[in-house]
C-alpha cells in the first residue's frame, strides 16, 4: 500500500522519526491509526451519553408536563415562530 501525505504532514512523520520514539515512518503512521481508532470510540462514546443525558431530560419534562401537544396542521406553525424569534435570526447572521 502507497500513500500520499502533505508537505506538512510529512514534515511531522520524519520530525517524530528524528525525535527516536519510532524508528520509521510505518510505525508514525500505525501508532497514528491507533490514536484515531481510539479517539472515534471515546468520541462515540460521548456522543452517546450526551444522547442519553438530552433523553433522560425529554423523560423528565413530560413527566413534569413541560411539552407542547401539537397536530400536524399545527407543526408549521409552530416552527414558523421559531423561525422568527430573534435568537434563529442572530444565528443566521453568524452572531
Amino acid at each position: 500500500m502507497n500513500i500520499s501525505l502533505t508537505p506538512e504532514l510529512e514534515k511531522i512523520v520524519k520530525e517524530k522519526v528524528q525525535s527516536g520514539l519510532y524508528n520509521n515512518a510505518s510505525e508514525v503512521i500505525r501508532e497514528a491509526l491507533r490514536f484515531m481508532e481510539s479517539s472515534e470510540e471515546l468520541v462515540y462514546q460521548i456522543k452517546l451519553d450526551k444522547l442519553r443525558e438530552k433523553l433522560a431530560q425529554g423523560q423528565s419534562d413530560i413527566k413534569e408536563g413541560r411539552f407542547t401537544v401539537l397536530n400536524r396542521d399545527d407543526l408549521g406553525l409552530y416552527f414558523d415562530k421559531f423561525k422568527q424569534s430573534p435568537l434563529t435570526q442572530a444565528n443566521e447572521d453568524g452572531q
